[in-house]
């Protein structure tokens, strides 16, 4: 059912003519996430009517076999029964197209050219759902090829996957090979966690209203969690996270846009480049986690892996103990870590990020912390000390925001407790929440790139990455911590806040 305040509200560009061409076709991300967004950008008319699909991809399928696995894909991952029989994939299926070949061979790149023509559209958006390693030559085959160049009356953009290098040196390289054949202005590196509903109105909940921008600051604040944490293990991902782990794989680029948003000053207006400058300025203002070569990190940030358990009512294996796992390894599943900002408006104000598979919950969320009352006038009437207030917003799986606050409980006596508000996407708008993918797909198609990293924050963020794991690589693997699966990480956890006479948030 639709919400007539949002119909009276929506003001929704469409892309021109254009075409999509996903290297990688054949692969899990398509399969997952790419072709149900392209069928619900259809479904939901954001689409153009020229606008077409182009799968790229080592295995030799046909036009008609690639529009088979859309369909499947549609069955598994958006929920459509018969997709032979919906109006909307039959007319998407139609505009499906397949080419076969190596990724680095320039018989390929000119058959693409080929088709491209063909279609006639103003505007290709490339989608590299490929392998990091081959991130390069493919770039380079573009734009040998001339495929990277914008033509006069139209536009070529491409979508980079993270993760976008491994450490700041492969981060420069990554981007010194792209910026020889595209434009910053043509680069979309991809965050999905930018995309979910949230994350967005973090802006809006900022910015939008009087009441919140004037206490977000040093003065009202006591410090900032950043919580991701996953229930699964490494899964069928064990090639990739051995040679990635949590620090790579959720902070460099998840937890630390999160905390940019949180952390930017006001921008001057609702622009790419506004919001990503103010961005760039809250991280680059984020104290090293090493100071020098000399000075020990753990003071700052705590690494643990995971040992046999049970999570959500299952006995599962020590991370040690899964398939394509190195018996030593040393690699970490979990993350916690405190960053300081050397800024005006936090001066003083730590932010604790923390990440990791195999915990008791899957949930992502921001909690801001604020400070208690000057004075507690309450503390003779009440048994127990008046909580802090708390702003917590719920990224997954409950979209949302809260506010939690002190209210007097029902009776003669002046006794206290705290309350939460509960604001959910789902309750308050009705219908589905967009998933990532749509929103971040329709924004390149549209060359909107607000919700995408920048080469600098992109640089920022490793520099501040990659001394820590320099650091853990003189490390014996003996000593990773490990933690019990279904635990909430190691005890050095919960140490790394006791210091500062604080404690984790319970999820």
């Amino acid at each position: 059912m639709s919400n007539p305040l949002l119909d009276n509200l929506r003001i929704e560009p469409t892309p021109g003519p254009s075409v999509l061409v996903i290297f990688g076709a054949s692969g899990d991300l398509t399969r997952r996430k790419l072709l149900p967004a392209i069928y619900q950008l259809s479904r939901a008319h954001r689409l153009p009517a020229q606008f077409s699909i182009i799968g790229v991809a080592r295995s030799p399928l046909t036009d008609e076999a690639f529009r088979e696995q859309f369909q499947e894909s549609l069955k598994e991952f958006a929920g459509l029964e018969s997709p032979s029989q919906d109006d909307v994939a039959r007319s998407v299926a139609k505009r499906i197209h397949y080419i076969a070949g190596e990724l680095d061979s320039p018989e390929l790149y000119r058959r693409l050219a080929e088709r491209l023509r063909e279609t006639g559209a103003d505007g290709v958006l490339f989608y590299l759902a490929i392998p990091p390693s081959v991130y390069a030559s493919v770039a380079e085959r573009l734009g040998e090829a001339g495929l990277s160049k914008p033509q006069p009356h139209g536009w070529r953009r491409v979508i980079v996957e993270k993760p976008f290098g491994v450490d700041l040196e492969s981060a420069r390289s990554l981007n010194a090979v792209l910026h020889q054949y595209f434009d910053e202005e043509q680069i979309f590196r991809i965050d999905h966690y930018l995309g979910k509903e949230t994350v967005q109105n973090l802006l809006v909940f900022r910015f939008g209203n009087g009441m919140f921008e004037p206490i977000w600051n040093r003065r009202y604040i006591d410090h900032v969690q950043i919580a991701a944490a996953e229930t699964v293990g490494v899964e069928r991902r064990a090639a990739y996270y051995e040679g990635a782990g949590a620090l790579r794989d959720m902070v460099q680029n998840h937890l630390m846009q999160l905390l940019a948003l949180v952390a930017m000053e006001p921008p001057t207006a609702f622009t790419a480049a506004s919001v990503r400058d103010r961005k760039m300025d809250a991280l680059a203002s984020a104290q090293p986690l090493v100071m020098n070569e000399s000075a020990r990190a753990d003071a700052k940030i705590v690494r643990g892996q995971y040992a046999a358990g049970w999570v959500t009512g299952d006995e599962v294996p020590a991370y040690r103990e899964e398939p394509g796992v190195d018996p030593r390894s040393a690699t970490e599943t979990y993350v916690s870590l405190r960053l300081d900002l050397d800024s005006w408006r936090w001066a003083g104000v730590p932010f604790y990020l923390r990440t990791g598979k195999r915990l008791p919950k899957r949930i992502t969320e921001i909690a801001i912390q604020f400070k208690r009352p000057p004075l507690e006038i309450f503390r003779r009437v009440t048994p127990t000390s008046v909580s802090p207030n708390l702003l917590i917003v719920n990224v997954q799986p409950d979209e949302g925001i809260s506010v939690r606050f002190q209210a007097k409980l029902p009776g003669t006596r002046m006794q206290v407790a705290p309350v939460m508000m509960n604001f959910r996407y789902g309750s308050a708008f009705g219908g589905s929440v967009p998933e990532a993918y749509e929103t971040l797909l329709l924004d390149a198609l549209l060359g909107d790139a607000t919700l995408f990293a920048r080469h600098d924050f992109v640089e920022a963020s490793w520099a501040l990455i990659t001394p820590v794991h320099q650091w853990w690589e003189q490390e014996a693997s003996a000593s990773v911590p490990t933690y019990e699966a279904g635990h909430w990480g190691p005890p050095d956890a919960d140490a790394l806040l006791a210091r500062d006479g604080r404690r984790w948030r319970t999820l």
